[in-house]
């Protein structure tokens, strides 16, 4: 606008009077100064940047100023003629115009300039952020590098540790291998004094034995050669061999030689007599010891625990329904659970390492006292069928046996590498059955506390059970084997769908009832030997453990186990679907399940140290 200002003070209109020339040039030099100096202001600070805008408009000048120098001259000599002075005045127009579009273009550009400037500024200062950014992340930098550092010295000491203990490990395990080679050849060294410290004991009671039978033989054969002393055989009749005697002195008495005689005759048969009648006391007393000891077999076993068990028969057993009394049973987990046969006392073993006695009346569980001696925890539970003796399997690699009022075991049997899973009393007196996590099933004489049989499987054993001349037992590899106890040879093999984690058999010996991991029970029939089975599962039913226990009702009519919802699952073995669900009591998995003989109570324990009596009532 100030170009346009300055054009229009040097161009005067038609008519009016032109102004002097000395101040038209300085006008025009002032506002030249202006413009130049303003533009040498410019051109230090955007001289880069503008070079091509300001070489433009220092041509627009050139050519206002030569514009101006032509109007000037035109004034001063005003044109003789109309037409020329006409043409001129169309020049001055249309530079006039020019001038007034080269101003706007000026203006705009100035606009530009500063639209420009404000965005050269806006770099500028995100230049700024961005170095300061690069500043903050290069100091991050050094110090992640320096924690790099630290890092890797920390490893490089890591690392020598590892080494280290990489060594002390390895010079461990060769020293464990070791100790294991030698605690196998220590165990193999006890087992063979404890066979030859059975066979010394077994030829020595076989000679005590045979001098007894030989004593009392020769006893016997004395007493009957006195009898024959006292009472000489003869053809006469004993009353008319009486009469012979009576009647031989009256005869004699006349002569005091034979009197004598007589009377010195009379008084050796008395001695004879005297001396068998002394003698018989001691034979009758060696004789009644003769078979009370093979009655007893100088056992460990009391005359009680001899007696022939009673047969119990559970018409119909209880579904159960409710619960009775739930307890904090143990300290530690609870891994068996078994009633005794007369269904009046209950037994739990678990971790904590005892075995705790209930009894059960009217309803309620009554802690009667504790069995103590092993030194690991309880895996398994049994009852003798007098309910005399308690059996009981432990993680210390032994069983063992405890007499009803003593809280000490009054058997301990040793003799397998690991754990020991399961203990049951044999069809046969005195003898009692071991499986074993070593893979071997064992045969032991309660009287001699002394393995009878060993049977290898070389696989997990789980449970077992014992029929007559029959043992049954269930292992991880899926199978579940049955053993002739007389020939010590497996007769039977039944593939099961999983791993067998317990086994129980009904009370008529005619149905075998199989727990597995694949979450399902299979109810199998002995009578035919086949691999024959039923399968029971349920929605929601999942096996805890590998150690979880499931049971046959004593009416043989329900099967029951625990799941690892807390949950108690009882089926109907007649429609093979589930008769009832008892949920709500457990806040841990079902560890082991048992029904009372007389099929009233239902007991059920867990993990979380928990025991739950069940009944219907």
């Amino acid at each position: 606008m100030a170009v346009v200002t300055a054009n229009a003070r040097g161009v005067s209109p038609r008519g009016s009077r032109p102004p002097a020339p000395g101040a038209g040039g300085r006008s025009e030099e002032s506002w030249k100064g202006h413009i130049i100096r303003e533009l040498k202001h410019r051109d230090l600070s955007q001289h880069a940047m503008f070079q091509n805008l300001i070489r433009f408009y220092t041509q627009l000048l050139e050519k206002t100023s030569l514009t101006k120098g032509l109007l000037s001259s035109a004034a001063r000599c005003p044109p003789a003629g109309g037409a020329p002075l006409s043409s001129l005045q169309q020049q001055s127009i249309q530079l006039k115009k020019t001038t007034g579009e080269l101003a706007y273009q000026v203006v705009e550009l100035t606009q530009q300039i500063k639209i420009k400037d404000g965005v050269l500024e806006e770099q500028h200062a995100r230049l700024l952020q961005e170095q300061r950014c690069l500043s903050r992340v290069s100091d991050a930098h050094q110090e992640l590098q320096a924690q790099v550092e630290q890092v890797q010295g920390q490893n490089t000491v890591l690392k020598v540790e590892y080494d280290t203990l990489l060594e002390q490990q390895r010079a461990a395990e060769a020293k464990l291998r070791q100790e294991t080679v030698r605690g196998e050849e220590l165990l193999a060294k006890v087992m063979k004094r404890k066979n030859q410290a059975a066979a010394r004991m077994n030829s020595h009671n076989e000679r005590r034995s045979r001098a007894r039978e030989a004593t009392q033989a020769a006893a016997r054969s004395k007493v009957n050669l006195d009898r024959s002393a006292v009472h000489p055989p003869s053809s006469t009749s004993p009353s008319s061999g009486f009469s012979n005697s009576s009647s031989a002195p009256s005869s004699r008495s006349t002569s005091p030689k034979n009197e004598k005689r007589d009377a010195s005759t009379e008084r050796k048969p008395m001695r004879l007599v005297r001396s068998a009648s002394v003698t018989s006391p001691r034979i009758l007393t060696s004789i009644k010891e003769l078979f009370d000891r093979k009655r007893r077999g100088h056992s460990v076993c009391s005359q009680e625990e001899d007696l022939v068990s009673p047969v119990r028969i559970c018409v119909s057993a209880r579904v159960p329904a409710r619960a009775l009394q739930v307890l904090d049973a143990h300290e530690q987990d609870i891994n068996a659970v078994r009633f005794s046969s007369s269904s009046d006392l209950l037994a739990t073993g678990g971790t904590d390492k005892v075995i705790k006695l209930w009894e059960v009346r009217a309803g309620l569980l009554t802690h009667r006292g504790t069995l103590d001696g092993s030194t690991e925890g309880i895996t398994c539970i049994e009852f003798d069928p007098m309910g005399f003796r308690i059996l009981a399997a432990s993680y210390s690699k032994a069983a063992m046996l405890w007499q009803l009022g003593d809280s000490v075991p009054k058997v301990t049997l040793t003799g397998h590498s690991r754990k020991v899973t399961a203990a049951r009393f044999s069809s046969i007196t005195h003898q009692v059955v071991t499986g074993s996590a070593d893979g071997t099933i064992r045969l032991w004489d309660l009287r001699r506390a002394a393995c009878l049989q060993s049977r290898n499987v070389a696989k997990y054993c789980s449970d077992l059970v014992c029929s007559e001349n029959c043992i049954i037992s269930g292992h991880y590899d899926g199978q579940i084997r049955a053993w002739d106890s007389r020939v010590a040879s497996c007769v039977q093999v039944f593939p099961a769908q999983g791993k067998v984690t317990s086994l129980d058999l009904s009370s008529d010996h005619c149905q075998l009832l199989s727990c597995c991991r694949d979450d399902c029970l299979q109810l199998f029939d002995l009578r035919r030997w086949s691999n024959e089975r039923v399968t029971f599962r349920a929605d929601g039913f999942k096996c805890g453990s590998d150690s979880t226990k499931a049971v046959i009702s004593p009416d043989c009519c329900y099967l029951a186990a625990g799941s690892a919802d807390g949950a108690v699952y009882i089926w109907n073995v007649s429609t093979g679907k589930l008769e009832t669900r008892l949920p709500d009591k457990h806040s841990s998995s079902i560890s082991a399940v048992s029904w009372s003989l007389s099929g009233e109570y239902f007991v059920s324990v867990d993990k979380s140290k928990r025991a739950v009596l069940w009944s219907d009532m």
